[in-house]
């Protein structure tokens, strides 16, 4: 569609923007010069048939094609094409006749490309101008009437109907206006007289026909001379040259000739340009006696391809004549093609699949010909390939997966070169990092870990220190160590073992006891602080090593205050023999359990002896009428430990054969019986009441379960009153000094029926070679009867072992 000019001009320019399908691109539209900013253009969004929604998020754009600036953008909200800079015609076109802006609408996600074609319409912004302020012309008195007299036309900026239409010559009585496309002249209409008139002065007019029409005019002074009939004549009509834009300075570019078949100073001829610009005028120059033109200022083809230049020859007196001058510039590779990066996406994640598009950029070369014509190339130890595109895009896409851990940045240079002779080239380096992606778990230096702690260690001591390392970035490489939920004897993990979040170091809760446990294993969890979190596990195994803090427990006899035990000692009794025995224990183990018996103090020291690792008493001779019927002995036993730690005990031997000799031990027994009897009693009634009804179901389970007699096999067990017994004795494996294959026989008498007993289960203890301990004398419990009081009695061979 195309709309009237002259319509556009009477409505005070309140133009219609049309909408045109062109061969200038996908999209017309034709805008008059001089627009406000922001003024609206047309709704490329409705003219193109995009949804206006998606404008920001596919990052539209108005790109100016080629080297230049850019006159129009887009409004993302609505999809409007405005003004975004000042669009002179003139300025930006000369005196062409149509005055085309191109520019590219881009969309991305996908890529999408139209063209824009901006016609920029004349306006009658500028007036008229004649190349002068002052025509002076030199006419003879000779000349006839209807001689004519050139005069150089007005130039005006703008086309069209707003460029010079018509002239009017100031009334007068001489001269007339002939006026004949672009020649305009004076034409005599009347005689001079020189002697009545020897100058005249006139006013021309130049008027356009714009609205409102703007004018411009030049004074004209006529000076009346004698006669000067012949002016100067160009050899040629149209001068052409060729110039390459590479052309240095003071390069002659064409020589213009004329001549002028007058003589004398009517025939000397001079040259000048006629109407050029200021621009034309800094680039080229004439010489005004030789005619030769010259360069005087640097050319670029890109900017201008060709000169139009109108050249003057003038003789003394005034009359001049004028040629065309046309320069043709050639294109030289003085241009290196440029790279502007259109998009770019940095950082990328490493877990992104091949073939994933990174960034966008688009070459131009601002020559012609082969000189435009370019090729990109990136270097070839990256994972990245360039894929060409519409016209002079390209995309920038991976060609292998990525992993930071290796290479976290990558420096990509883009080299653009042309074809041209030479060829010339430029490069743009652009940076892309690598994002971490949590795609390794923490990984420990070692597959296990062991630690040695000393028993009685202080609560919050170090045991040991795991670390575990994970090649991922910040959050996705930070380790935090935790113990993973399970059980020491029956107890949390944690309430024995902690372990620092951040640094691995593993303390202790709490004091760890060797007579508890051994050893133990924990699992210990390194998690990062990715998302989702990845993690690895290690087995961390605790080993307690034994300090000697137990001192040794005699297990008998019995500690004095329970209970008054007293051996006897036959009077026949050979050197050798065996007396007692001291029982004792040691909850340490290894050399610190290793135990030695010494008879510290004794009534007779030549009369028994103890020996060292069994404990046995033995007469060390026979006994004698002479001999004490009693004796005391204070054992001390110690242990192998650093330092060592000892326990003592009183053993009390009677030599008799005979109870009734000693008739004071009865009463003594009866005493002691009493008092506890009656402390018993209490407990035993509070208890009766108690558990009366569990007694009851146990005694009817019995009668019903068991109908066979109960026997008490006694093998391999020692009978020792439970009082005599350390706490937790029976738990500590391996830990005591008795050994299995020791057998004792337990004897009750008159105070047996206020003690309870434990049968302990003997421990193949190896702290010491059997051989170096105790010598073996295994004996068997034999029956077990009931003596007259109804107290069980076991028979020893020969010594007799007597409990008060």
């Amino acid at each position: 569609m195309r709309v009237d000019r002259f319509v556009l001009q009477t409505c005070g320019f309140v133009f219609s923007l049309l909408w045109l399908r062109t061969a200038c691109g996908d999209v017309s539209y034709s805008l008059p010069e001089e627009m406000k900013r922001e003024s609206v253009i047309g709704n490329i969004a409705k003219d193109l048939g995009l949804d206006t929604s998606t404008l920001a998020t596919r990052k539209a754009r108005i790109d100016a094609d080629g080297h230049g600036e850019q006159y129009s953008e887009i409004n993302l909200n609505n999809g409007d094409l405005t003004v975004a800079e000042r669009v002179d015609r003139e300025g930006l076109c000369g005196e062409k006749a149509s005055c085309v802006l191109k520019h590219e609408l881009v969309l991305e996600n996908p890529l999408e490309l139209h063209r824009i074609g901006l016609h920029v319409q004349d306006i009658n912004d500028n007036s008229p101008q004649f190349n002068e302020d002052l025509i002076t012309l030199e006419i003879r008195e000779s000349a006839v009437r209807g001689a004519r007299f050139l005069i150089e036309e007005a130039h005006d900026a703008d086309i069209g109907t707003n460029s010079v239409q018509t002239y009017n010559l100031q009334n007068n009585d001489h001269f007339m206006l002939a006026v004949s496309g672009n020649t305009v002249e004076l034409v005599l209409d009347k005689e001079l007289d020189r002697e009545k008139q020897n100058g005249i002065s006139l006013v021309l007019t130049a008027l356009d026909g714009g609205s409102p029409r703007r004018s411009g005019t030049v004074a004209i002074r006529v000076t009346v001379l004698d006669a000067n009939d012949n002016a100067p004549v160009f050899s040629q009509a149209v001068y052409e040259a060729s110039l390459p834009e590479s052309a240095l300075v003071d390069t002659v570019v064409v020589t213009v000739s004329a001549a002028d078949a007058d003589e004398g100073i009517n025939g000397d001829v001079t040259y000048d340009f006629g109407h050029v610009s200021e621009d034309v005028r800094k680039i080229f120059k004439i010489d005004r006696k030789t005619g030769e033109i010259r360069v005087t200022g640097s050319l670029d083809f890109e900017s201008v391809t060709s000169f139009d230049l109108r050249v003057k020859a003038k003789d003394g007196l005034g009359l001049s004549s004028y040629t065309k001058v046309s320069i043709a510039i050639t294109d030289v590779n003085d241009n290196a093609p440029m790279i502007n990066m259109k998009s770019w996406t940095s950082p990328i994640p490493e877990n992104i699949s091949p073939g994933t598009e990174v960034g966008i950029f688009n070459v131009q070369d601002r020559d012609s010909g082969n000189n435009k014509q370019v090729r990109c190339a990136i270097q070839q130890n990256v994972p990245f390939k360039l894929v060409p595109s519409i016209k002079n895009y390209y995309s920038l896409v991976t060609t292998a997966e990525l992993d930071r851990e290796l290479v976290s940045d990558y420096n990509i240079t883009i080299t653009a070169t042309d074809e041209g002779s030479p060829p010339l080239s430029s490069s743009k380096s652009v940076q892309l990092s690598v994002a971490d992606v949590n795609d390794n778990p923490p990984v420990f230096e070692e597959q296990s870990y062991n630690a040695y702690v000393t028993e009685n260690n202080k609560p919050g001591s170090t045991l040991c220190s795991v670390s575990a390392l994970d090649p991922d970035w910040r959050q996705n490489g930070t380790v935090i160590y935790s113990l993973l939920p399970g059980e020491v004897n029956g107890a949390p993990v944690s309430s024995y073992l902690s372990v620092n979040g951040d640094t691995g170091l593993i303390h202790a809760v709490r004091s760890l006891d060797y007579e508890q446990f051994r050893s133990f294993k924990v699992q210990v969890m390194a998690r990062d602080n990715g998302s989702p979190p990845l993690s690895s596990n290690v087995t961390v195994s605790v080993f307690i090593t034994d300090v000697n803090d137990n001192s040794p427990q005699i297990l008998y006899p019995a500690p004095e205050g329970h209970s008054f035990m007293t051996e006897l000692v036959p009077k026949a009794a050979q050197g050798g023999s065996l007396v007692s025995k001291v029982i004792a224990v040691d909850a340490d183990s290894g050399q610190n359990a290793w135990l030695s018996y010494h008879i510290v103090k004794s009534t007779d020291p030549g009369l028994f002896t103890i020996g060292l690792h069994s404990g046995e008493i033995r007469t060390q001779r026979d006994i004698s009428e002479s001999d004490n019927m009693k004796h005391n002995l204070i054992v001390a036993v110690k242990d192998n430990g650093q330092p060592s730690l000892s326990a003592t005990c009183s053993m009390y031997l009677l030599i008799s054969d005979n109870l009734a000799e000693v008739p004071e031990l009865k009463d003594m027994s009866y005493d002691e019986t009493n008092s506890k009897l009656t402390s018993y009693l209490i407990i035993a009634l509070v208890s009766v009441s108690t558990f009366f009804l569990t007694f009851i179901i146990v005694i009817l389970g019995v009668r019903f379960c068991r109908r066979r007699k109960p026997r008490l096999l006694l093998d391999g067990a020692v009978a020792i009153p439970s009082a005599y017994l350390p706490p937790n004795y029976a738990e500590v494996d391996g830990a005591g000094t008795l050994r299995s294959t020791y057998n004792y026989d337990a004897y009750l008498t008159t105070g047996s029926r206020t003690s309870d007993f434990k049968f302990v289960r003997s421990y193949n203890d190896n702290t010491l070679p059997a051989d170096q301990t105790l010598k073996k004398s295994p004996t068997d419990f034999t029956e077990v009867f009931g003596d007259a009081d109804g107290f069980p009695e076991v028979r020893l061979d020969k010594p007799n072992r007597l409990n008060l």
